[in-house]
């Protein structure tokens, strides 16, 4: 997918253009305004998309939901690169943007510190960034679009500790990718979830949000620890490939498996605890929608977004996951 053009056709716009240049940022570190970017309605604009991979299902949704969201505005050209989970690829990725001359940047870091120095650049030129889901160190960009991840793993410990284990157990956590900031917030707030609950995590190991990856370490696991409980994914793919190790090793019916992201697709979360493969998971949205918005608000409308826009998670269960997908779906 890297490198794919979208040229967007879509319905006009009909805004005010003596609002263009009247609002500037000077929030963060960078000297990145809104006002400088705005062309008004009558403007053409080239976004750049940097997407940390595509591989997994999560991020690949995301760059669907932002292609069919920028459908609506014809005034946007959309670029996408795939960083194929490298850290120096997404960084020439956004550089070879900048030489590009896009008018804003949307990116989900593959990792916060390899990836803080060119989004600083991009900002620090007047470009407006905007960074979905994974974060970079300081705060050099426009505005951060996701839910709180520490939350959401505060929300599965509390759910493992209260409906599956109430009376304590063992059990594995499969980890995202070290590196990436939902990686460690989903452990803490994991952490916080099962405290004094008599949970014991017998192993802790990290897959890189990947199913083929979860379902290796989870084969590894369920042979060292053959009475562990349940599973503590912190993606629903790392979860699924969780219950194939399981399943192989004929423990399917004995572990419970938790997950996180809850894409509503057939190949999603959803679907996996309506199929009673996945206990719960949590739908954690992409984005895309919302980061069209805020470019539609930067470039058009010449306003001056919120530095964070914190999006809504929800818990499913197998009582509300056909309900949850049917909604979704509308």
């Amino acid at each position: 997918m890297s490198g794919k053009h979208f040229v967007i056709p879509a319905v006009a716009l009909v805004l005010a253009a003596a609002a263009c240049g009247t609002t500037h940022e000077n929030s963060g570190q960078g000297t990145s305004t809104p006002a400088a970017a705005c062309k008004g309605p009558g403007g053409k604009f080239t976004i750049g998309v940097s997407q940390a991979n595509v591989d997994e299902p999560y991020r690949k949704q995301m760059d669907d939901d932002i292609a069919k969201a920028a459908k609506e505005f014809p005034e946007f050209t959309v670029n996408f690169a795939d960083a194929q989970q490298d850290n120096a690829k997404q960084v020439a990725d956004v550089e070879n943007f900048l030489t590009r001359r896009i008018d804003l940047l949307i990116i989900s870091p593959n990792e916060a510190t390899p990836l803080t120095a060119v989004v600083k650049k991009a900002y620090d030129k007047g470009i407006p960034v905007l960074v979905l889901d994974r974060k970079v160190d300081g705060d050099a960009y426009t505005q951060w679009i996701g839910a709180d991840n520490v939350d959401i793993g505060r929300q599965a410990g509390q759910y493992l500790a209260e409906k599956v284990l109430p009376q304590g157990g063992k059990i594995a956590e499969i980890r995202g990718l070290a590196g990436s900031t939902p990686a460690k917030e989903r452990q803490d707030g994991f952490a916080k979830g099962i405290e004094g609950r008599g949970i014991d995590i017998v192993t802790t190991v990290d897959a890189d949000w990947l199913r083929e990856k979860g379902q290796q370490q989870a084969d590894a696991i369920f042979k060292a620890h053959p009475d562990i409980q349940a599973v503590y994914a912190q993606n629903d793919p790392m979860a699924e490939g969780a219950y194939l190790a399981a399943k192989a090793a004929g423990l399917d019916r004995k572990i419970k498996f938790i997950g996180i992201d809850g894409l509503p697709i057939p190949s999603g979360g959803i679907k996996a605890v309506e199929a009673g493969r996945l206990a719960a998971t949590f739908v954690y949205p992409t984005g895309g929608r919302e980061a069209v918005a805020s470019a539609k608000s930067i470039l058009v409308d010449c306003a001056k977004p919120e530095k964070t826009q914190m999006l809504q998670t929800q818990l499913v269960t197998r009582a509300n996951a056909a309900e949850v997908y049917t909604k979704a779906n509308r």
